[in-house]
């Protein structure tokens, strides 16, 4: 196969089209921002916002600051005096203020992601930045003073059914009391977060932008996401080749994101220690709504069956005719990988799995692609990976695609479409409970995956493409679960290694990270000298400390989820969808509760990686299969 080229961003797919969150009319400030004005109606989608279009995302936040100025004159001070209806009455004030801020820090964060070279665009950012801070500083005083509200006043308060809209949110804002610090100490803290933690990750995203791989026979640069996917070519000497161009890349500034890393990780010490937290990763459990028991059990139940991954990297060892894989080998395609898949063809592939369980599922999916809500070619500056931005309530969600042209494009559009249903539905529990914890928001976007690769694999007789599939499934899981797992633990080194230690160099990084993947891989795997700085493009260690292990989390219960729907069918997706409308309004067990799951069944992670055991026993034997009897397919 090729060297992969840089993708045609024109032949891709469409942009998105952000008018909708600085749509003025909605907010009843004024008349519409049409589609041009906005910079985001045409591929390519990274022109810097127009005069109009900033001047509107500017308005939204006037009358945003305007709101919590009369906001903080009226309450500050008397928070623990108000009654049911006062307290109700404020929340509905502080929604609308949320609406309105997060529509314009919504618009200049997304067009940062479809273009982060633009200056423009980036100065955007940084105005809407410090506004919504100066904002939230404002409105500091109202959290500070309803957490020191009698117990039993506030349950009296939020027992109240007018109060449902925000009970779980303001039950949640309580439990970080012993964390708190003074008013004066909170404003300052929130003041500094712009030049901080919120500026160290803005410099990351844009180091990694704008890192450009250099491929082998390549006519252009590539993309770093456009580089990587290069690794599931079949040929080894491609990846071989590709592994050494992305580590070269990498090079150049790899001591400045190292810096960026020490440097957030000193200033999470810093609040953490301020604050009281008693180990680097108790913010993060809070925030999950998870204890630090159980997320203990979960690590080292997955990590006890690490095997799981090794086995199926043993099989394909076989399957490539080679002794042992190389790092840059995990995720070669195997099996018959077919012909490159087109963004249109991919969508009706996605919406017609959608549709066979759920129309209202096809309904919602349908809409992302006739409202432009997706960005979908890679390009120059553009963000690189793939996600879905909730917004607001009152707009909808966004995607960002990268798309390739691989198959695995395919089950990547399903699994944010999941999350965009999921954040779609959720809109009408308003801007308290839209979001879940992490550990739940995962669900229905393993759900969708698993949807389409089970559709995709019932409709298939070849056997190496049958062997494809499967494979897909399974490094799928051994990604979410497994390798999660393992990038929480080196999370976990590094946060310790920078307390104790102080400074990490570059080199340090890289042992801390080979340790870990060792750890997972064992002798399945050999882990080479280049894949030592592969730690510095990954964004979620800088920008969401203690994230990963929501992936695993959530792709366990997902995948007890899809196997009540593969037993019970249709009758499980009532409670599916009751459970995705829900949004964050109750608390994760009882939105388990929902579709039948007990999340408090100490062997609950246990259930969820015999899951994925079944799945490797099925590519096992399909790999063996077509070892007994090849297929047509070079699998070199």
């Amino acid at each position: 196969m090729a060297t992969p080229q840089p993708a045609n961003p024109d032949a891709a797919g469409p942009s998105w089209d952000l008018s909708h969150l600085i749509d003025l009319a909605a907010a009843g400030l004024g008349g519409p921002i049409p589609p041009a004005a906005t910079g985001n109606a045409t591929p390519g989608g990274g022109s810097a916002p127009s005069d109009q279009a900033e001047a509107a995302v500017l308005s939204l936040l006037d009358a945003a600051d305007a709101l919590a100025s009369e906001f903080a004159a009226t309450h500050e001070g008397s928070v623990a005096s108000l009654d049911a209806d006062g307290l109700r009455a404020a929340m509905r004030q502080l929604d609308a203020i949320s609406e309105l801020a997060g529509r314009a820090l919504n618009y200049a964060h997304l067009r940062f992601s479809a273009d982060t070279e633009d200056p423009a665009i980036g100065a955007l950012v940084a105005r809407c930045t410090e506004r919504g801070t100066a904002i939230s500083a404002r409105l500091l005083f109202f959290e500070l003073e309803w957490v020191e509200v009698d117990d039993a006043d506030a349950e009296r308060l939020l027992g109240a059914a007018e109060m449902e809209f925000c009970a779980h949110y303001l039950r949640l804002a309580r439990r970080y009391r012993p964390h708190l610090l003074s008013k004066a100490e909170e404003t300052i803290a929130t003041e500094l977060a712009v030049t901080g933690r919120g500026a160290w990750s803005r410099l990351f995203d844009e180091l990694t932008a704008s890192i450009r791989v250099e491929l082998p026979g390549a006519e252009a640069p590539a993309s770093l996401d456009e580089a990587l996917s290069g690794l599931f070519d079949p040929d080894r000497e491609v990846r071989r080749g590709v592994s050494e161009a992305i580590t070269a890349a990498l090079q150049p500034g790899l001591r400045t994101r190292a810096y960026v890393f020490n440097t957030l990780l000193q200033d999470k010490a810093i609040k953490d220690r301020l604050r009281h937290y008693p180990h680097w990763l108790a913010t993060r459990n809070l925030s999950n709504e998870a204890s630090d028991e159980s997320v203990g059990a979960l690590v080292e139940a997955v990590k006890g069956r690490y095997e799981l991954a090794r086995r199926w990297y043993r099989t394909k060892a076989r399957l490539l005719g080679i002794e042992r894989l190389a790092d840059y080998d995990r995720m070669a395609s195997v099996g018959a990988d077919g012909a490159a898949i087109s963004f249109a063809e991919g969508r009706e592939i996605v919406l017609d799995a959608f549709g066979s369980v759920s129309p209202r599922m096809a309904e919602v999916a349908g809409r992302f692609f006739e409202g432009n809500w997706i960005d979908v070619p890679p390009r120059p500056g553009k963000r690189g990976g793939a996600f879905s931005a909730a917004t607001v309530p009152g707009v909808h969600p966004y995607v960002m695609l990268n798309w390739t042209n691989r198959r695995r494009d395919v089950t990547t559009l399903a699994h944010e479409l999941g999350h965009g249903i999921h954040q779609y539905l959720a809109r009408e529990q308003g801007n308290f409970h839209q979001s879940t914890p992490l550990t739940v928001a995962e669900t229905a976007s393993v759900f969708a995956e698993e949807l389409v690769l089970g559709r995709l694999l019932a409709a298939e007789q070849d056997p190496g493409t049958r062997l494809g599939l499967l494979a897909e499934a399974l490094e799928g899981q051994i990604a979410t679960v497994f390798r999660q797992i393992a990038m929480n633990q080196f999370e976990d080194r590094v946060h310790r290694a920078r307390r104790e230690d102080g400074e990490l160099s570059v080199e340090r990084f890289g042992e801390l990270w080979v340790e870990g993947q060792v750890e997972l891989l064992g002798d399945a795997v050999e882990v080479t000298d280049n894949y030592r700085s592969w730690w510095s493009y990954v964004p979620h260690f800088i920008g969401s400390p203690g994230y990963v292990y929501a992936y695993a989390y959530g792709q366990l219960l997902a995948l007890s989820v899809y196997r009540l729907y593969t037993e019970r069918g249709d009758g499980v997706i009532p409670g599916y969808l009751e459970m995705l409308s829900a949004g964050g309004s109750c608390s994760p067990e009882e939105l388990g509760a929902m579709v039948g799951v007990d999340l408090t069944d100490p062997d609950f992670w246990v259930g969820g990686l015999d899951l994925v055991g079944e799945q490797l026993d099925a590519a096992e034997a399909a790999a063996e299969a077509v070892i007994a009897a090849p297929v047509s397919i070079p699998l070199r």
